[in-house]
């Protein structure tokens, strides 16, 4: 399985070859970097965990800081699932071109927080009618529960936060992958407001950025330079 942490930019519309329309969500992909891979017998899961959103401002708690001692200061993170973990190592960069154009991905995010809402709005129900005595009644959940238990069920449609939740989108295809700047244009939408954190994933291997090793190059010692008398007498003002 391949995946990626990123952000939603908005969205705009792109031309096909053939001249359709077709409405896309542009979305920063990475570049995330590998923070832990987790194994069967130690963590008892297998699992990728990998950070984004690199900022070197961003201040950190203790155990995030000690969690990241060795990486730059990453503002999210996340674990994946996996079958296997060979090949993957802490460090290791993944970026938008793990995709490619066509793949089917399931798009995971936080959709858009509406604040408090009555049932009409958040559950959609048709409320009372405007005569026969409904006066001020036009937008009430009615009856809420059975008489004989004394109580109201657990997931009685109500009143209360709307939005705000996680919300899953699968079967969205991949219509442009630009990996020069990290954006890949998704068919349709995806939950969530603007530069809001996204977990894209689809089957396939996942395409790692090995960091570069560091060389040490030695530089050979340069031979003393004599100056002799005369040119430092010269010298003398």
């Amino acid at each position: 399985m391949k995946f990626i942490l990123g952000k939603k930019l908005g969205m705009t519309q792109v031309f096909t070859p053939t001249g359709d329309v077709v409405p896309v969500t542009r979305i920063q992909a990475g570049p995330c970097t590998i923070v832990q891979v987790k194994n069967a017998g130690k963590e008892n899961a297998t699992a990728v965990e990998i950070g984004y959103a690199e900022m070197k401002d961003y201040r950190m708690n203790q155990p995030k800081a000690g969690h990241l001692k060795d990486l730059s200061p990453l503002r999210f993170l996340r674990s994946f699932d996996v079958e296997k973990t060979d090949g993957l190592n802490r460090g290791d960069k993944i970026a938008a071109d793990t995709f490619s154009v066509g793949d089917v991905v399931t798009v995971e995010g936080t959709s858009k927080g509406k604040g408090f809402a009555g049932v009409v709005k958040r559950h959609g129900f048709h409320g009372a009618p405007k005569t026969h005595g409904h006066k001020h009644d036009l937008r009430a959940p009615g009856s809420i529960g059975a008489g004989g238990v004394q109580r109201v069920f657990k997931g009685m449609r109500m009143a209360g936060r709307m939005g705000g939740a996680p919300v899953t989108v699968k079967n969205l295809e991949i219509v442009e992958v630009h990996p020069e700047t990290n954006e890949i244009l998704i068919k349709g939408a995806v939950p969530g407001a603007r530069n809001g954190l996204l977990a894209i994933f689809a089957p396939g291997e996942l395409k790692l950025k090995k960091p570069a090793a560091e060389t040490t190059v030695e530089v050979p010692a340069e031979a003393p330079i004599e100056v002799s008398t005369e040119s430092a007498e010269e010298l003398k003002v």
